[in-house]
């Protein structure tokens, strides 16, 4: 079977309040997003060559494959390019692997499953908390990485850092608990007993959104319970994988437990759902390629795990803070310039206070600042590339036609590249593509709603399932409608939800399995029931 390019993760969500006044018209006292941006009135912070210098003396800049204990090219010698978004300059030059090394480093991660099953939860234990450690005390370096080959404002690839270091210290600790059962018998000479084993050989296909905590997510846990792992990162942001990998090694995990293959997509996923020595897919991306990979898991009878499309709604009643809805919709709707599975996608807002809260949320859009990642002050970087950008475009024509009002950006940035104006668009209707399909970009849709039926019957008709945010300043309607929304995430009155210790998951379309929290780890074990007979004998 042919996968398609597995290039793709994150995803949009949100919805905002409304108000039944006349129409918002466009801002005429807004500061014009098409002024003359330039890069000389802020400092750059850091020069890119420097950076990647530094990050190739400290052994950081890994530009091979991870096969075993042997860092590897192509065995046909083909590369892809790396790129800044930002700034459309090269930065390093990866392996295209294809087949061949996938079942190489499956055969290196099969090997070594032996042994890292083996020891003891305490000493896999040992191995993470290093391993968290190192790429702690390399916070620095790995989100100057992260900027680098992904675009997103430094300040957010150092909190991707944190984020993503974090499910590794979670886990670690979460190794000592991986807790069997004793079940009473029902007969007198019996003993029966539940052990919880390790899957086996996982891969692990990820995103290029969020290049550590993507693979963190899924490597933690892994590795926790004794699984050794393939990783396949997206091709545009391969160097924060490998250098992850690196400080894996360093902190002592030992080779083939930890293997990284990049390049031809449909090879690597083909090879890893053919192998039945690989035991589990879990994969982070479209839905339309987690159904591929469900369909060809099904030859091996893999356990799989898909993290897949959202479509979040951010509901936005009369009664909430004012402040804290703008607050916590910015956050959800523009962080890593709208490329987030759990973004803010349809921001629904009662009547009663959607021309207010409009203006308020465009007032707070259009003080965003965008430019390259390593600018001082800048909130919003470009989007990964032409294509993504082309996407917003088409989408925003698609609302334009049907009706709705730009009220803010709706354009490229001056700054050319694939910068995108932060953009605000109101009377969205819900057969928008706007409505429909994730965005994947800085692109706040405005819906109006009536009632809190209404408000929920919009937010559920989505085949996703993934996040949800209300803001509301009522205990019991906030009860009433996260019970109600078909998701497996919901914020009330804030935008930023994700946290290693708290399940991560959709359902409908969204996926199967949960990652994060004591409940990621069990996506990655097999329960075995054990009989002891006779028991009475002497």
């Amino acid at each position: 079977m042919r996968l398609i390019r597995v290039i793709e993760a994150a995803r949009v969500g949100g919805m905002m309040r409304m108000m039944a006044v006349p129409p918002v018209k466009r801002f005429s006292h807004l500061p014009s997003m098409h002024a003359p941006f330039s890069l000389l009135s802020r400092q750059i912070t850091m020069d890119a060559k420097n950076i990647a210098s530094r990050l190739n003396s400290s052994g950081l800049l890994r530009t091979q494959g991870l096969l075993g204990a042997k860092w590897a090219d192509a065995y046909d010698g083909k590369t892809i390019e790396v790129s800044n978004p930002a700034t459309g300059e090269v930065i390093a030059n990866v392996p295209c692997m294809g087949h061949k090394e996938t079942n190489d480093a499956i055969s290196s991660a099969h090997d070594a499953f032996d042994s890292w099953s083996k020891i003891t939860a305490a000493e896999r234990s040992k191995c993470l908390r290093k391993w968290y450690d190192l790429l702690i005390s390399h916070k620095e370096e790995l989100g100057q990485l992260i900027t680098l080959e992904q675009g997103k404002p430094l300040k957010e690839a150092l909190g991707e850092v944190s984020y993503g270091a974090g499910f590794i210290e979670f886990f670690a600790e979460e190794a000592k608990r991986v807790y069997g059962d004793i079940i009473p018998s029902t007969l007198a000479d019996r003993r029966l007993f539940v052990l919880k084993q390790p899957v086996g050989v996982v891969g692990a296909i990820t995103p290029w959104n969020f290049p550590l905590a993507m693979i963190t997510r899924k490597v933690g846990p892994a590795l926790a319970c004794g699984c050794t792992v393939v990783v396949k990162p997206s091709e545009l942001t391969p160097l924060t994988a490998l250098a992850a990998a690196e400080l894996a090694l360093r902190a002592g995990i030992p080779p083939g437990v930890v293997n990284i293959v990049m390049g031809n997509a449909p090879e690597i996923g083909e090879a890893l759902l053919a192998s039945p020595q690989v035991r589990k897919i879990t994969f982070t991306g479209s839905t339309a390629v987690g159904k591929k990979l469900m369909a060809g898991a099904a030859g091996t009878v893999k356990k799989v795990s898909l993290e897949l499309g959202g479509n979040a709604p951010c509901i936005v009643f009369d009664d909430a803070d004012l402040d804290v809805a703008v607050k916590g919709a910015l956050a959800a709707k523009f962080r890593n310039s709208g490329q987030t599975c759990v973004c803010a996608n349809r921001i629904i807002v009662q009547e009663g206070i959607y021309d207010k809260f409009a203006n308020a949320f465009a007032k707070s859009v259009q003080n965003l600042q965008v430019g390259n990642g390593f600018s001082d002050g800048v909130a919003q970087g470009p989007l990964i590339n032409e294509a993504a950008v082309q996407k917003v475009e088409s989408f925003i024509q698609d609302a334009i036609t049907k009706g709705a009002k730009v009220i803010l950006g709706g354009k490229r940035h001056t700054l050319g590249m694939t910068f995108y104006e932060p953009t605000v668009v109101s009377d969205v209707k819900s057969e928008m593509l706007l409505s429909r399909e994730e965005a994947f970009g800085p692109v706040a849709p405005l819906l109006r709603f009536k009632t809190e039926e209404e408000a929920i019957r919009i937010a559920n008709d989505t085949n996703a399932g993934l996040a949800a945010y209300v803001f509301t300043n009522s205990i019991q309607r906030s009860w009433r409608v996260s019970e109600a929304l078909e998701y497996g995430l919901v914020g009330i009155n804030e935008g930023i939800i994700s946290t290693e210790v708290a399940p991560f998951g959709g359902v409908k379309q969204s996926g199967l399995g949960r990652e994060g929290s004591k409940y990621g780890i069990d996506e990655y074990l097999e329960l075995k029931y054990v009989c002891l007979g006779n028991m009475n004998s002497n």
